[in-house]
């Protein structure tokens, strides 16, 4: 299909030309273009019917990670950035097998964490690993204000964040975690590069004992969207992480989950890759603790 009438392209250089290019349109007419890979297929289905678009790409200063106090990743940082960045590992690991595996090679090449984090798709991979990894949104507002706001809080529900129109997503911020700290994703489609009918998100860090002091798991895939699953989370913290505190969470998981049955799966299939998949994700973050705690290679 075709969009409906555009009736202006902007491009700004900078952030402060980008506050500049919001003028003149009412916020809800205007469609803030990042990677471009959802929002372009929904602009042309129109779904979404903008008067102006205003295209960030060129925004040199949202790309790139910082790891100064924890990691800082710029919104506009592409799939493809974070997949090759080897020193991903640990407790930010996560990132590079979520985005590994994000769409195809055009995807990986063009889309951008920010602009999927914004658009927040119901089964999209990079919302659940941030919020599996706990970050904070950074967002900046026309009038030059900014706000910080936990992951928590910004991912309403599929579609839905809690920016307002007239902000821009700068960054995203991970939380400084230590050697004992590991996480992992997994994602379970029809094919290989997928979207996930079932995602699973783990991050452990691990106490001076070897017993779990703190998890986050998180699940993408559900109709809701990305989601915690805390019920997961209270089983494994305190535990020896063993096979019988592992099956018992995400049974557990399994059971709470709102999993929806549709043409790639049913509720009970649903279920069941979150028991299985969340095994599986569990032990791999949890031997990437183990190994970050010994100095051994992850």
């Amino acid at each position: 299909m075709f969009p409906v009438a555009i009736e202006e392209y902007r491009r700004p250089k900078t952030l402060v030309e980008a506050r500049l290019a919001l003028d003149g349109y009412d916020p809800d007419d205007i469609v803030l273009l990042a990677g471009g890979q959802s929002v372009m297929q929904a602009i042309k289905a129109r779904m979404v019917r903008p008067r102006c678009i205003v295209d960030l790409q060129d925004l040199a200063e949202l790309r790139g990670m910082s790891r100064a106090d924890g990691l800082t990743i710029g919104a506009l940082t592409r799939y493809v950035e974070i997949a090759e960045d080897t020193g991903l590992t640990g407790g930010y690991a996560a990132l590079r097998d979520a985005a590994q595996h994000v769409g195809d090679r055009q995807v990986r090449n063009r889309g951008t964490i920010g602009g999927s984090v914004c658009w927040n798709y119901v089964a999209s991979c990079l919302p659940a690993v941030v919020l599996g990894l706990g970050a904070t949104v950074d967002l900046l507002a026309v009038d030059g204000k900014s706000r910080q706001i936990a992951i928590d809080d910004f991912l309403i529900g599929p579609l839905e964040t809690a920016r307002r129109p007239d902000e821009f997503l700068v960054s995203l911020h991970l939380p400084k975690l230590g050697a004992g700290s590991g996480s992992a994703y997994r994602k379970w489609g029809l094919v290989t590069d997928a979207l996930p009918v079932v995602g699973v998100c783990v991050l452990i860090t691990l106490a001076s004992d070897g017993k779990i002091a703190a998890a986050r798991v998180s699940l993408s895939g559900l109709a809701a969207g990305a989601q915690r699953a805390q019920a997961a989370e209270f089983i494994l913290t305190g535990s020896d992480g063993g096979d019988a505190a592992i099956t018992a969470a995400f049974a557990e998981a399994a059971g709470a989950a709102d999993a929806q049955a549709d043409k790639w799966a049913d509720s009970a299939y649903r279920r069941q890759l979150i028991r299985t998949l969340g095994r599986e994700v569990a032990e791999t973050a949890l031997q990437r603790a183990r190994a970050g705690s010994t100095g051994a290679k992850p």
